[in-house]
């Protein structure tokens, strides 16, 4: 199994894990937990744990090294997404030294696109 993580700074960190726990629960197996402060998210190509630290959001997905892209893409993009406001950006560092992708709002608030 091959791993990637990411180190996202945000003063919500349960907040951002619960809601994409919860809007990935409508195509996988999720998980979340209030009292730990940490979930997990169930791939047919492998998992993603979450977990709430002090003003950071650790993200771990686990798979085959031709998956980690793919998980990688799903998790982090959905993410930022709902971190829009708060400019969240997922920076993906692989275990094997490779560099992961990264993530982060591409849209222009002055054009509103």
């Amino acid at each position: 199994m091959s791993r990637s993580q990411a180190r996202v700074a945000t003063d919500r960190p349960a907040r951002y894990a619960k809601q994409l726990a919860a809007h990935m629960s409508r195509k996988v197996q999720t998980d979340w937990s209030e009292e730990t402060g940490r979930g997990e998210l169930v791939f047919s190509a492998g998992t993603a744990t979450l977990t709430a630290e002090p003003a950071a959001l650790l993200l771990v997905v686990e798979g085959e090294e031709a998956d980690l892209p793919q998980l990688e893409d799903v998790v982090g993009r959905h993410l930022v997404r709902f971190g829009a406001r708060d400019e969240l950006v997922v920076e993906w560092h692989r275990d094997s030294g490779e560099a992961g992708l990264v993530h982060r709002n591409e849209e222009d608030p002055a054009s509103g696109e």
